[in-house]
């Protein structure tokens, strides 16, 4: 039914965040012989500059000044605005032309001697800008589309409009580091998309802020709980580690609107005995109607050989092992939904999976016996089967999904990924027939 792209470097109306993500723009003249626009902590400096041919970065850490430009990918035709952009760790420059935001210059501060934790609470204190706009940096496209639910999978809905909350990942300009946790607005009928804030963790087992992502949100009586996965930390060769946290937010501070940094504990996830696991994420949470929970998540044998897995128990602290399906390779986005009294695992089938189990959406019960599967459009990449019951003055049920295409050129690689993709039923408005158990 529709495709949504709210690309920004800047996200409109915020504020620098206390968090390693920000940026900050400035316009360009016609013909303009140069222009410079920063972010500055203390002595430390990351500026995007414009020498009148090309873009690169100019960073001064720790006392020493160093030029970065790409041969490649620095040129670039008459820019109409240049842009400075700080994600988790990775510093870009940015040009403005026709309309589109192209990277320019990339620095990985991981990388640099001398370089500052970005995540360090005091030095997030002392972060400015200089330039005509400057805020939290936005996004490049969409993922982990998640819908902010009660605690008993029913979406939660805004008040004022009716409008469907949603969790998703912001795309930076890269891989998992770079992007961070926002919550949008979604209005049913127009599909009018609208961001309401951004969310950052701490975590208990190291210092600092950091985007991770891969969340769901959910109200549970007179609380918030916000469960997350840690990528905001991760690499594949320094830091090979996803796990799962969980915040719990009193309900009077609404983490679906403005910027929140919140404090985490660890959501153990537990396997069945014998199982191997290397890293577990894409949390979803739910209440089951005797008061305990069950929780779906994604468990992965190796980086990146992954499939769902099923916990419950009478307290979030106390979940036991229910089932994990290690045949499955490529599928994540896992989300719990209930019909006619029973809980399905509704999961999507990425196209590196084995023959039979690609580019599809199955439906599981809780043991992750597969029963059928959804019949829907499959987006590139992996996308989160998101069902949405909405009555039939809200338009109906919508799947929510996601895709592969990338946006900020060829300079940040895999990540920049995708448009929120929205379809409808065109069978009955009521919604999805339960699929009915083998005999």
């Amino acid at each position: 039914m529709a495709r949504r792209r709210p690309v920004a470097i800047v996200q409109p109306g915020t504020a620098l965040p206390p968090a390693p993500y920000a940026a900050a723009e400035v316009d360009l003249a016609p013909g303009a012989p140069r222009a410079e626009v920063a972010l500055t902590a203390g002595a430390d400096r990351l500026a995007a500059t414009w020498d009148g041919r090309a873009v690169a970065l100019r960073t001064v850490l720790a006392g020493r000044s160093a030029r970065h430009r790409s041969r490649r990918h620095g040129r670039v035709p008459a820019p109409e605005a240049l842009a400075v952009s700080l994600t988790g760790p990775v510093v870009t420059a940015w040009a403005r032309h026709d309309g589109t935001w192209t990277a320019r210059a990339v620095v990985d501060l991981a990388l640099v001697r001398g370089a500052p934790d970005v995540h360090d609470e005091d030095w997030l204190a002392g972060l400015r800008a200089e330039g005509d706009r400057a805020g939290a940096f936005g996004q490049l496209g969409l993922r982990d589309v998640r819908a902010v639910t009660h605690a008993d999978a029913t979406p939660y809905r805004d008040g004022a409009g009716g409008a469907v909350l949603l969790s998703a990942t912001s795309a930076g300009p890269g891989g998992f580091r770079t992007g961070h946790t926002s919550v949008w607005a979604l209005d049913p009928l127009s599909l009018d998309l609208r961001h309401r804030g951004d969310l950052f963790f701490r975590r208990p087992e190291r210092s600092g802020v950091l985007g991770d992502h891969a969340t769901h949100v959910l109200r549970d009586g007179d609380r918030w709980l916000v469960a997350t996965s840690t990528w905001g930390d991760f690499d594949r060769r320094r830091h090979p580690r996803v796990t799962t946290t969980v915040a719990e937010v009193p309900a009077g501070d609404d983490p679906t609107r403005g910027t929140h940094v919140l404090d985490t504990v660890p959501l153990d996830l537990p396997l069945p005995d014998g199982n191997r696991s290397v890293g577990r994420w894409d949390p979803h949470l739910v209440r089951d109607p005797e008061g305990g929970w069950v929780v779906a998540f994604v468990s992965a044998t190796r980086f990146f050989s992954f499939g769902p897995a099923v916990a419950e128990g009478p307290a979030l602290d106390r979940l036991g092992a229910r089932a994990t399906d290690t045949g499955r390779t490529a599928t994540e986005g896992v989300t719990l939904l209930q019909r006619d009294g029973r809980w399905w695992v509704l999961a999507s089938d990425g196209r590196d999976g084995a023959a039979g189990r690609r580019a599809r959406y199955p439906v599981l019960d809780l043991d992750l016996r597969e029963h059928g599967a959804l019949d829907a459009a499959y987006p590139t990449n992996l996308p989160w089967p998101t069902l949405l019951d909405l009555p039939a003055e809200a338009g109906g049920p919508l799947l929510l999904g996601f895709d592969g295409r990338p946006a900020g050129g060829r300079l940040p690689g895999y990540g920049t990924h995708g448009d929120l993709v929205v379809q409808r039923p065109t069978g009955s408005p009521e919604g999805w027939e339960a699929p009915r158990p083998p005999r």
